[in-house]
């Protein structure tokens, strides 16, 4: 008995204890047990591809000094072995290690130490992106790369090397039940031939491998996607550190079949053969894509192993080489609204042989996987407040509540708000109008183009245009000219043209029976840029469906006002806030609570991308997404018909009018009748 407690108290003098932060896990290990082998069976959050060889450097720690009542040890880096070869070589392969960093991996227990885990070297580590306005993605990819050595072929032991590489990752990466692409066989021989038995290969959902290269590789690459019906953005990944190496984007080349989604349908209702040609030109521009944000950072297509990818109905139908024509009428069937996931083969994109493709579920025949992923972006479930998310575009995307309930419609407000439809409008670049400011004593406008920073009114502007002009107005500036024009006394609560200011200023001018407000007078050779009574009507009639399908999510979620409005998109992201409040695009709400979202859609492909954990919480979420058609709503023409008002017609606007002085219209002669009339 005596000798069984000595040899116990023997083993125990030879354990020593640490403690791993942030995470705050640990344990006793034998003296001299690698400090990364300690942190696995701890459960402890430690990046490593190369499998402990010191190839990676992804592993680093470092000991904290000094005494910490609390763990009841006296922790310092001497109670750590000292400094070895394989660090030493790694410091001048690469960066030397700094701040007392180690590599944990051959790091060596020697005593009890207090062991600090740095961001950097955290498998979850949490990525700032900023254009998602700071937005934390922690990251945990679907697709993770591992080195190992493989066993060399033994004439006793008769296996052959695909299982011999199994078990390899199974032991060391505990990787059970692995399967293999059958297309990486042939190619799995040459590979361990040239490694040295050394080989990378990327796993795919912590079942299959779908990549192999010889020796050591630490960089995986993705893409996430924003397939819009006007432009396509790519945004390359690095899968390992979240980190956004690339991005590029092109004009959709489907706009030759139709500016907007439903003439494209209509295209394919009456070409048969339109559905593949679309299908066709998509894919060749996401290729394009590819190559150019692979060429960017002098790498390839083939080290693109994954794409994520968002898109509205129609998009995303196309993409797959499905006919969009039930989408163009009711009852607005999809074809599937579940995720979808295939091999980049399937849909002929050219990454990686192995590459796979990710589609974030749909929600309805109109509300798409962009809407899913601005919903992964923006998170409305998690908000205690009644949040209000609007993708502005052809289609308006809307989705409102917090976390006890989401609703989601679509509404079509056309594409007015992109400058179509409108006399001098035009997509947003360089001369464009994209803000205007109206002195409402003079009338006289001021306002700034894509391309200069300067107003109209300020010196130098013109040599700053001189080289594009003034060529239009996009559909922020349509949006402000409008709203400025209501608050001077233009245009009337019902979005009428005053005609009798013409005879203040020169800048209202007669149009027929109407009246139209000149924005610029022709310099050299530019054009006049006008804003006339149909303009302003293709405003009302854009934002008055909005605005609509806004009041039939409020009713069914029985609520009288939102209390968070982000505006995503494109067109949401440079529009002003006030301005849109002021034409009634939103509804009210206290303006600090309204902000743009940026690309909102376009970062959910990236979240889908870099977690693979988000995508079951969307795919789930979206399930319980309520879905109201707005075309089935008696109320519809109700509130449209309201909207149509500026602000509206009922809906008084508290929130606005204490920030914005409300426009004072007198009465005045009704020209036509000769009775009085009044404005409003």
């Amino acid at each position: 008995m005596a000798v069984a407690e000595e040899e116990v108290s023997c083993i125990l003098q030879d354990m020593v204890k640490v403690v791993f932060t942030p995470s705050g896990r640990r344990g006793s290990f034998p003296i001299n047990t690698p400090l990364l082998h300690a942190a696995r069976v701890l459960g402890v959050d430690i990046d490593s591809v190369c499998g402990g060889r010191g190839l990676c450097g992804r592993c680093q720690i470092t000991c904290a000094e000094g005494s910490f009542a609390k763990h009841q040890i006296n922790s310092d880096s001497s109670h750590l072995s000292e400094m070895c070869a394989t660090e030493i070589k790694y410091g001048e392969r690469k960066t030397p290690l700094a701040n007392g960093r180690r590599l944990s991996c051959h790091t060596l227990l020697l005593d009890d130490v207090v062991i600090d885990v740095p961001p950097e070297s955290q498998v979850h580590r949490q990525i700032v992106r900023k254009d998602a306005e700071y937005r934390d993605i922690s990251l945990d990819p679907a697709i993770r790369l591992y080195y190992v050595q493989v066993e060399e072929a033994d004439m006793h032991v008769p296996k052959g090397d695909l299982q011999r590489l199994i078990e390899a990752l199974e032991q060391e990466w505990k990787l059970p039940n692995l399967t293999c692409d059958n297309k990486l066989l042939k190619s799995l021989q040459p590979v361990l031939a040239e490694g040295k038995r050394g080989i990378t290969v990327a796993v795919h959902k912590n079942h299959q491998i779908i990549a192999l290269w010889p020796g050591f590789i630490d960089k995986a690459y993705g893409v996430a996607v924003d397939v819009g019906s006007t432009t396509i953005a790519a945004h390359l990944c690095n899968l390992s550190t979240g980190e956004v190496l690339s991005s590029a984007s092109l004009m959709n080349p489907q706009i030759r079949f139709g500016e907007d989604l439903m003439s494209r349908v209509s295209y394919v209702m009456m070409h048969p053969e339109g559905a593949d040609e679309m299908t066709l030109v998509i894919r060749e521009a996401l290729n394009s894509l590819f190559a150019e944000v692979a060429m960017e950072i002098e790498a390839s297509v083939e080290d693109i192993l994954e794409v994520s990818l968002v898109a509205n109905p129609i998009m995303h139908h196309i993409l797959l080489g499905i006919s969009p024509v039930e989408l163009g009428g009711a009852p607005f069937a999809l074809t599937t609204d579940a995720a979808v996931e295939v091999l980049a083969a399937e849909l002929d994109l050219k990454i990686n042989g192995g590459g796979r493709i990710y589609i974030l579920p749909c929600i309805a025949g109109h509300v798409g996987a962009d809407t899913a992923g601005m919903i992964l972006s923006e998170e409305p479930q998690n908000q205690d407040q009644m949040t209000l998310l609007v993708d502005v575009g052809t289609n308006a995307e809307i989705v409102l509540g917090n976390r006890e309930r989401l609703l989601a419609c679509s509404s079509p407000t056309g594409p007015a708000f992109e400058g179509a439809q409108i006399s001098c409008g035009q997509r947003a670049a360089t001369g464009a109008i994209e803000r205007v400011r109206i002195n409402p004593e003079t009338l006289e406008p001021r306002f700034k183009v894509i391309g200069s920073d300067l107003w109209s009114d300020e010196e130098g502007f013109n040599l700053a245009i001189v080289s594009h002009g003034v060529t239009g107005i996009c559909g922020s500036g349509i949006i402000e000219v409008v709203a400025e024009m209501y608050l001077a006394g233009i245009v009337t609560v019902d979005g009428i043209v005053d005609g009798e200011l013409a005879a203040r200023s020169p800048r209202i001018i007669q149009n027929d029976r109407t009246w139209s407000y000149v924005l610029h007078t022709p310099v050299n050779d530019e054009a006049q840029i006008v804003v006339t009574q149909n303009d302003i009507r293709q405003i009302q009639l854009a934002k008055a469906a909005l605005y609509a399908g806004v009041k039939l999510l409020m009713d069914h979620i029985g609520t009288q006002k939102v209390e968070r409005i982000r505006l995503a998109g494109a067109f949401g992201s440079h529009i002003n806030v006030q301005h849109a409040m002021v034409l009634g695009l939103i509804p009210d709400c206290v303006l600090d609570e309204v902000s743009s979202a940026g690309n909102a859609a376009g970062t959910g492909a990236r979240i889908a991308l870099l977690n693979s954990q988000s995508r079951d919480i969307i795919e789930t979420l979206v399930k319980n997404i309520e879905k109201i058609e707005t075309a089935m709503e008696p109320k519809f023409q109700d509130y449209f018909v309201d909207a149509m008002a500026f602000p509206n017609k009922k809906d008084p606007f508290p929130n606005l009018f204490t920030v914005v002085a409300r426009p004072v219209f007198k009465e005045v002669s009704d020209n036509s009748s000769g009775r009085k009339r009044r404005r409003r």
